[in-house]
């Protein structure tokens, strides 16, 4: 049944490939908050409390879905000797056959999302004399003030509900239309990842993307809560919201396990940025993933 849906849709056999731009932002997650996702068939490589998590948000020009937006949380690094992978806490797409093949294909913990995009014109700053002499080197605009920045809303979708997830405001020059422009030396990467454990794919699983793209440091991109926080949430409680009718068909139990999971997957976005890379001429293939260990829904107990 699952090979049907596959073959029907625009993804077709792997390895799948997407093009565009991302950011990627790493932060300091802490590792209590990360746990919350983690399987217990894994270890978290952690110090000091802390693991590395953040946040992959990519706009993607060409893919086999068309042209869409994705915000993957990334919860920690955990440990599956001999490799260390990440492991995505939630994924943002505004597209529905992208969240599908995501949640069946690639045991990836998908929701369908809104993504509204605002471009805002700022001064620039003078440059020092330092700062020219860094550009004429080629690094001079890694951390320099851009010509606009872009805040990002993206809001959770659930049916007939809607909630905002964050804010996200990119602090580098949007969109990069000039060809002159140092955008950072040319690279490739591979980034492995678990998947899976989640109802629509309870087996653990392995995948990697393989990147090239180019890469350079920016200033790490601003994050904000759901604003306003307790407004939202007297909104959605009010009876007669679709909020308040989806959370009336589910128990105490499943209630507060969504919002324990929303406010897990906000904490991680808000913890401390470390670094911030701006990948530009993205070319990223998607490899199938491979069946780590086998698993049945009645044994889900955690992760995500």
């Amino acid at each position: 049944m699952e090979a049907e849906e596959k073959s029907s849709s625009g993804y077709g056999k792997p390895p799948w490939i997407f093009k565009g731009r991302a950011l990627y932002q790493l932060h300091l997650v802490k590792a209590e908050t990360a746990r919350a996702f983690i399987p217990k068939e894994f270890r978290l490589v952690e110090a000091f409390g802390y693991t590395l998590g953040g946040f992959f948000l990519a706009s993607y020009e060409d893919s086999p879905a068309g042209v869409f937006d994705e915000l993957v949380v990334i919860a920690g690094i955990v440990w599956n000797p001999p490799t260390s992978c990440a492991w995505a806490a939630r994924v943002l797409v505004n597209s529905d056959e992208a969240c599908v093949h995501g949640r069946k294909a690639v045991g990836l913990p998908s929701q369908v999302a809104r993504f509204s995009k605002r471009i805002t014109a700022i001064p620039r700053q003078q440059k020092s004399k330092t700062n020219g002499f860094l550009n004429m080197i080629g690094i001079g605009n890694t951390f320099n003030s851009p010509k606009d920045c872009m805040d990002v809303q993206v809001t959770e979708i659930e049916g007939h509900t809607a909630a905002d997830a964050c804010s996200v405001n990119l602090n580098t020059a949007v969109p990069l239309l000039k060809p002159e422009k140092w955008m950072g030396p040319a690279i490739k990467m591979s980034l492995p990842s678990f998947s899976g454990h989640t109802v629509y794919n309870p087996n653990l699983l392995k995948y990697s993307c393989q990147i090239e793209c180019r890469v350079r440091a920016v200033k790490p991109a601003r994050v904000s809560s759901p604003s306003p926080g307790p407004k939202n949430k007297k909104e959605n409680e009010k009876e007669g919201s679709p909020r308040h009718q989806t959370f009336s068909s589910m128990d105490s139990t499943a209630v507060e396990t969504i919002e324990n999971g929303e406010n897990l997957c906000v904490s991680v976005m808000l913890s401390k940025p470390v670094l911030a890379l701006e990948f530009n001429c993205l070319n990223m293939q998607v490899e199938a993933p491979i069946v780590v260990s086998h698993c049945s829904k009645n044994t889900l107990g955690g992760g995500s």
